[in-house]
């Protein structure tokens, strides 16, 4: 490997004590060190000219990678950079080949040797940047997780989240200063949480008890908070089974209503993403409040009215269509944006989108199927059927032979 433009050295809470000698060395012959100012102090004596990140962190890391002022450039980091660290940032900027990396123990690890976990049958999650909501798309009862805090305030609001969405009876432990001197670790559960803040530097885990969770499609629809314009938790399933989620893919969702289709494709892969359209403000007001009940709030792109918000948005890999589907140059906006393989799903349920979608059919290919469901529902002191609407659903996978083609 040529020499490096960049060297990201991890370090624990134990400082100088708990460096490999490789680290050891990097850092005593280098000559600008970036890093935060908590990450300085825990390495008292530097030899090197220092660097205090400035807010944000990401833009003066940027500017000093632009232009770095000494060659290699030393950059510390908490644990091991390549996990939810400033090491992947870099490595992400600048390429593997000019960053060369030295991992110290991960906080996670340390969780995990401390609470006797199988730390790879653990999930971790990084609250760093994230809103705590989040920890609500792993959440299910029996379920362990470790939450990376962004301060010493995260595990009181991981406390009241828990207990907001039927999670109380939850065991929280929290663990600071793990591998320091000032290592402290107490727990109690969700709903008799009374610590007050304690140091910054810490990991929280949680033993989930509450409801179970299941991460397949077809929540119930009393999940989605709705004006009405949803699609049914039956239909959704079927939906989400020819969007076929597949790890970081991009769905668009066409005429959001609730977002239901975008946050059930959100939570059955947990690398995906989704931008979902709607032109309606007070439905995508509701889309952001069904998606923070879910915890992926930072995986959803909300934006207005299609096709018109279509051209700023990522290239999809997958699109439903359940609204819109008559509006000029819908469908032919969605298809020409769509690379080989993606595949596209329309629900219509007017006459009119009906014959939309069958036209479709005949001039791109795909699968027409007909969806009727009916549902027991009392009729006085008897029991009848009601019917769902009829949805007729097109799907179609844009194969390199029709890439020509055009609706």
């Amino acid at each position: 490997m040529s020499a490096p433009d960049v060297v990201v050295v991890g370090i624990g809470a134990d400082g100088w004590r708990g460096l490999s000698p490789i680290a050891h060395d990097e850092l005593t012959g280098a000559t600008l060190i970036a890093g935060s100012s908590r990450q300085l102090e825990l390495l008292p004596d530097l030899p090197a000219r220092t660097h205090v990140w400035s807010t944000p962190m990401l833009a003066d890391l940027r500017a000093l990678l632009a232009d770095p002022p000494a060659r290699p450039l030393h950059v510390l980091a908490s644990g091991d950079p390549m996990f939810h660290g400033v090491g992947a940032t870099i490595v992400g900027l600048l390429g593997a080949e000019r960053v060369r990396v030295i991992p110290a123990v991960s906080s996670a690890s340390l969780a995990a040797a401390r609470m006797g976990w199988d730390l790879a049958r653990t999930p971790v999650i990084s609250l760093v940047t994230d809103p705590v909501e989040t920890i609500l798309a792993h959440v299910s009862d029996d379920v362990r997780l470790l939450v990376l805090s962004r301060g010493a305030d995260t595990p009181a609001a991981i406390a009241t989240t828990l207990c907001d969405n039927g999670f109380g009876e939850s065991t929280i432990t929290v663990l600071e200063c793990l591998g320091g001197d000032e290592e402290v670790i107490e727990s109690a559960d969700a709903a008799q949480w009374r610590r007050p803040p304690g140091h910054d530097l810490n990991v929280v885990a949680v033993a989930c008890r509450g409801p179970r969770i299941s991460t397949a499609p077809g929540r119930p629809d009393t999940d989605f908070d709705s004006d009405g314009q949803l699609t049914k938790t039956a239909v959704r399933s079927l939906t989400l089974a020819l969007l076929r989620p597949a790890p970081r893919e991009t769905l668009w969702d066409i005429g959001g209503g609730a977002g239901s289709v975008s946050i059930e494709w959100l939570l059955t892969e947990p690398t995906s993403r989704a931008v979902v359209f709607e032109a309606d403000p007070d439905r995508r007001a509701r889309i952001a409040h069904n998606a923070a009940r879910h915890g992926v709030t930072t995986r959803l792109r909300i934006e207005g009215e299609a096709p018109a918000a279509l051209h700023d948005a990522p290239r999809p890999d997958a699109v439903f269509v359940g609204g819109g589907l008559t509006v000029a140059g819908m469908v032919e906006t969605c298809w020409d944006a769509m690379a080989p393989g993606a595949r596209l799903v329309a629900n219509a349920v007017t006459l009119e989108s009906e014959t939309l979608v069958m036209d479709r059919q005949r001039s791109l290919g795909g699968d027409l199927r007909r969806i009727h469901i009916d549902h027991a529902a009392p009729l006085g002191g008897m029991t009848t059927w009601r019917p769902i609407l009829p949805v007729t659903q097109w799907s179609v996978v844009k194969n390199t032979h029709t890439t020509e083609e055009r609706p």
